[in-house]
């Protein structure tokens, strides 16, 4: 009777610490968010939308150029990081199990999951800006899918991983091809999982600033070209921030709550939409 009093103490003791440790992250990101939202939508209107940043010290003007780049330097950086970190997921889940190259894929990976984002800015920086002579939005979009790949690697082979054997081999049995079967059975199997790492991956590269700083830069202009220096959102949050004007202050909460607003959107709507297929799949059996 003793001992169960005991461990039923310390079971009510540690609840009691994870649940005021869970209440205090709760808070935390209510105020943040709060704030985020309080300060920042006073700063939306239609010309922070459509309209360029003003010069120095004059009032108005908006982000326009910079919330474009920021959608084309997301996506250039998807389009090529997601394919290349799929493709190499499939040979770690199905090829790479015991091979020492597929070892050092999961090492170089892993490394790269936790890696300074400046650093990865600074190679960039190296091997694509020097030699270009420029800064430029390729050069952005580069390293950020640097930052996507190795989440879209790990997630996908540990979503395929979870796809059972019995499967691949009933898609063989009847007929298909090795990368029919692949394609058209086990990544439909493991969609959700993947669709989930792509976002994942997307939201670790929305708010980076560091890396941008060494590769695209920013401009106050609009962009005539993926080859030279490119505004994003983060980059003129970290200017406005740091300057001395009131207005740009503004703005730069403004930057805040839209790149606060668009990842939670596209990450809840993106759970809700895999939730209702995967619901309506398991009701039809």
């Amino acid at each position: 009777m003793k001992s169960l009093a005991a461990r039923r103490a310390a079971n009510l003791a540690v609840l009691t610490v994870s649940s005021l440790a869970a209440l205090f992250g709760i808070v935390m990101l209510a105020w943040v968010l709060g704030d985020v939202i309080v300060r920042g939508a006073a700063a939306i209107n239609w010309d922070f939308f459509t309209s360029l940043p003003a010069p120095p010290g004059m009032k108005g003007g908006g982000l326009a150029n910079a919330i474009v780049g920021t959608l084309i330097l997301t996506l250039t950086a998807a389009l090529i990081a997601v394919p290349a970190g799929i493709m190499a997921g499939i040979y770690l889940s199905e090829f790479g199990r015991g091979a020492l190259f597929a070892a050092a894929v999961r090492w170089l990976a892993d490394i790269l999951v936790s890696a300074p984002s400046i650093v990865v800015g600074v190679f960039v920086y190296l091997v694509l800006v020097r030699p270009m002579g420029n800064f430029s939005g390729l050069a952005g979009a580069v390293s950020l899918a640097i930052l996507m790949l190795p989440v879209v690697i790990r997630t996908t082979e540990e979503m395929l991983s979870l796809v059972g054997r019995e499967l691949r081999e009933a898609a063989l049995a009847l007929g298909s091809s090795y990368p029919r079967m692949m394609f058209a059975v086990i990544l439909r199997a493991a969609r959700n999982g993947l669709v989930t790492g792509v976002m994942l991956a997307v939201a670790r590269v929305a708010g980076e600033t560091a890396p941008l700083l060494f590769t695209s830069l920013n401009s106050p202009y609009w962009m005539s070209g993926i080859n030279e220096p490119m505004a994003s959102l983060t980059v003129t949050l970290f200017n406005y921030a740091m300057s001395p004007y009131d207005d740009w202050h503004s703005l730069a909460w403004g930057a805040a709550l839209l790149i606060t607003v668009s990842v939670l959107t596209v990450t809840v709507f993106t759970r809700m939409v895999l939730g209702i297929r995967a619901g309506r799949r398991q009701a039809n059996g």
